[in-house]
């Protein structure tokens, strides 16, 4: 019993893990430019679709992830925030969500027209097999996404409050107008984090593709999810964001192992439900307050 419920713990984990890299960007694109972005699942979905394209002129997976990191960057870090951010953010947060719903729809349905609606399979970084540790049965492909992305977490928590770089782009977004007293480069260091964005939605296409697969709709759930879980953390936080992936991760695993599994998916919709009816702003969010 023991052993079964931390095998279902720890793969959780590993799900919710891949969640956090997706919620994350719903957090550095909120705190630095006021997006929300609501065609972040997309951004996950697109770039292995990306990487297929690479692999089928015979790329070496290595090699066509480098190219897919680097095609990702240019169209949904430079093009999301120059075609879409931008003309859009004078209007408000309402139009730009709506404009950032449309694009998700119009990706979908790209890839749909170009690819096919068939789901494809991509091949895989991480090794399989299985370990036991301590009677408890864990894969190596559990392990991989976990170290990944703790390394991942971890190196961007590190860089935004280590170096000058990301100070500046926290300077950026806590007080605008402050940072460009000081002479920072306030549009740049949003850059920074919308090419950051697309970095963590390549990776976390490379580590969700090989065991859902690519196809045209894996980006609404995805997206839905990792959304979830930054509310559930709290908007306004980047460890709120880890928390609420992984703890989405291990409910709908348990909920999926021990209820039904078609009740899996709405786990995530049923606790985001009770955090905001009893903490508004999340776990670990801080209340804000505005002056009239």
């Amino acid at each position: 019993m023991f052993a079964d419920l931390a095998q279902l713990t720890i793969s959780g984990l590993a799900t919710g893990a891949i969640y956090a890299l997706a919620a994350m960007g719903f957090t550095l694109l909120w705190q630095t430019s006021s997006t929300i972005n609501f065609a972040q699942g997309e951004f996950v979905m697109v770039p292995a679709f990306i990487m297929l394209g690479f692999l089928g002129i015979g790329m070496p997976l290595i090699f066509a992830f480098a190219l897919t990191l680097a095609a990702s960057a240019l169209i949904f870090g430079v093009g999301f925030k120059r075609a879409v951010v931008d003309p859009m953010i004078r209007h408000g947060v309402l139009p730009l969500a709506i404009a950032a719903m449309a694009l998700s729809l119009a990706l979908q349905q790209g890839v749909k027209l170009v690819f096919g609606a068939e789901a494809r399979s991509v091949p895989d970084i991480l090794p399989d097999g299985v370990t036991r540790i301590v009677g408890v049965a864990v894969s190596y492909r559990d392990v991989g996404v976990l170290v990944i992305s703790f390394v991942l977490i971890l190196g961007l928590q590190l860089f935004l409050a280590r170096t000058l770089t990301g100070r500046a782009m926290q300077a950026s977004a806590q007080n605008p107008d402050g940072a460009r007293v000081l002479g920072i480069n306030v549009d740049r260091m949003i850059l920074y984090t919308f090419l950051a964005n697309a970095a963590l939605a390549s990776i976390a296409a490379l580590l969700v593709t090989p065991i859902y697969l690519a196809k045209f709709d894996l980006g609404g759930p995805l997206g839905l999810k990792a959304f979830c879980a930054a509310i559930i953390g709290g908007f306004n936080q980047m460890h709120g964001a880890l928390a609420g992936g992984l703890l989405i991760g291990v409910i709908e695993n348990l909920t999926g192992a021990y209820f039904a599994p078609q009740y899996k998916d709405a786990a995530a919709l049923v606790l985001f439900v009770i955090v905001i009816l009893f903490k508004p702003e999340g776990l670990f969010g801080r209340r804000e307050e505005r002056r009239v």
